[in-house]
């Protein structure tokens, strides 16, 4: 195709292209968090129990995780400008849906709806990104996009909480309405497909149906079961292992039908690329620690400290602006320093990050706890851009939609996955430490026995009598209890997040060698 081997320039600024194009990725980006916080809110305000106020984010996962995989074929089909403008205009309308909405069942579909058409955002945005920038100028563009998609998961539930707290759930999503009509202008005025995605959306093949099926399946199964399997106690639920199984045979099948078939709804072979393969793997485990850390400290600042959605959202806020200044300091340093090796570091500080976080104690104030979420995002600006700069540097033009699909997908999939299991695994060790500890306060043992006997003694000095301290010290060495074994359980999921990140660390040393004239800074 000559579109393909021709070199083309776009007609508009590409750095305009970029700003448009991410305003609308970062808007779908942020509602895959922002509503985490105002759940509550919409369970009272609906008159809801709290387990089916949370299908307002399940469906939204899962629609949103089936059409990132598909929207490279979508965007052939129809073309990357058109595609866009579809998404984000039908995600803007669904916004203003969901804000107006007085019942439940209204709420779900039109969620749905919003994550069916806010998943082709995010792959096509990049694709563009790839289209109207050369090589060498990727890694620039992608700080930019970066700073959006790194962020909105971080900003969401401080937005969210203010929103909820100062107003009203409903504006969690009628504040995407001006993003979106800026964004929805902005690329009609601006983006153009190049002759390559001109050709192909003339020659598209049929489109292939049973590919989708077996997409959904998958996908849809899985996001299902991760998402209500600590509700559902796992897999001593029917309801879970029925969507495991139905997963596990879309994923079997599916995957099988995608290699053989002859036009693929996804090109599975783009992972034939070396770089884009680790690169895959290294975006889920940064999505992965990147959502389920943005949940985990505002549910320890909110249940166990007692702050509000604002201010269990501010404690994210320090983290949001040592990213914004250190993602274009990361593009600077990949000029002289092998991406690979700039993966490597970013995955030694991250695991690094967030074992220092391990250092969480019941009375903690909102300084240290600011710092550590501080130290967990500026490990993250070491990795968006790298990965995404050494993932696509050597896939061909023609594969870029699927690259771009596939490469969103595993971000999305895994950081919804990181969100169910984090909290899972925090509810499951509370249950574990609990049981632990519990078996020490006893009689037989005595270091409970002098710690009763301090608190009783502080009780006294209170004021109380001693028969009113002796009925009372048992139940504040109860509460000590419960806040320690919380604290603990948060520890641990740190540690297995951390563990999570160093795998980083081989797999970037074993990333194929690039020049930086191609890859813009990688070796």
């Amino acid at each position: 195709m000559s579109g393909a081997q021709t070199p083309w320039k776009p007609k508009s600024n590409p750095w305009v292209v970029a700003v448009m194009v991410t305003l609308g990725a970062f808007m779908e980006v942020l509602d895959t968090t922002i509503v985490n916080v105002s759940l509550p809110h919409i369970a009272g305000s609906l008159s809801i129990s709290s387990d089916e106020a949370a299908w307002a984010l399940t469906t939204y996962l899962v629609a949103n995780g089936i059409v990132l995989t598909i929207s490279g074929a979508l965007s052939r089909r129809l073309g990357r400008k058109a595609y866009f403008l579809t998404c984000i205009g039908a995600f803007t309308a669904m916004s203003l849906a969901c804000g107006l909405t007085e019942q439940f069942w209204q709420l779900l579909v039109f969620r749905a709806l919003q994550g069916f058409f806010g998943g082709g955002l995010q792959p096509t945005q990049q694709a563009i990104i790839l289209d109207h920038f050369p090589p060498e100028k990727r890694r620039q563009a992608f700080a930019l996009s970066a700073v959006a998609i790194i962020i909105a998961p971080v900003i969401g539930p401080v937005l969210g909480g203010y929103l909820t707290d100062t107003y009203s759930w409903h504006w969690i999503f009628l504040i995407n309405i001006p993003i979106g009509v800026l964004t929805f202008f902005g690329v009609l005025q601006f983006v153009e497909d190049s002759p390559m995605i001109k050709e192909e959306k003339r020659t598209a093949p049929r489109f292939d149906y049973l590919g989708v099926f077996f997409i959904a399946l998958a996908l849809g199964c899985l996001e299902i079961g991760m998402d209500r399997g600590e509700d559902y106690d796992w897999l001593a639920s029917g309801f879970v292992r029925v969507m495991f199984g139905l997963s596990a045979c879309g994923f079997l099948f599916g995957i099988t039908y995608l290699l053989y078939v002859r036009d693929p709804i996804v090109n599975l072979r783009v992972y034939r690329d070396h770089n884009f393969a680790l690169g895959s793997l290294q975006i889920a485990i940064m999505g992965f620690v990147l959502y389920a850390s943005a949940v985990l400290i505002p549910q320890f600042a909110q249940q166990q400290l007692g702050y509000n959605a604002t201010w269990a959202g501010l404690v994210l806020a320090p983290g949001a602006v040592v990213l914004t200044m250190l993602v274009p300091i990361t593009g600077r340093v990949m000029s002289f320093v092998p991406t690979k090796y700039v993966i490597a570091g970013g995955g030694l500080a991250l695991g690094a990050a967030l074992i220092f976080s391990m250092n969480l104690v019941p009375d903690l104030d909102f300084y240290h706890l600011a710092l550590f979420r501080a130290a967990q995002t500026s490990a993250l600006a070491l990795l968006f851009v790298p990965i995404s700069t050494i993932a696509y540097a050597t896939v061909p033009p023609e594969l870029n939609g699927d690259a771009t699909a596939l490469f969103s997908m595993a971000r999305n999939v895994f950081g919804g996955i990181g969100i169910s299991v984090s909290t899972a695994l925090v509810t499951e060790h509370l249950q574990i430490r609990h049981a632990h500890l519990v078996d020490h306060l006893g009689p037989a043992n005595q270091p409970y026995n002098d710690l009763l006997q301090h608190v009783q003694h502080g009780l006294i000095d209170a004021g109380h009598t001693a028969a009113q301290a002796m009925l009372m010290a048992p139940g504040q060495v109860f509460e000590m209890l419960q806040s320690q074994t919380a604290v603990l359980a948060y520890n641990d999921v740190f540690l297995l997040t951390a563990l999570m990140s160093f795998v980083m660390i081989p797999t970037a040393l074993c990333m194929s060698g690039l020049k930086a004239k191609s890859s813009g800074g990688g070796e």
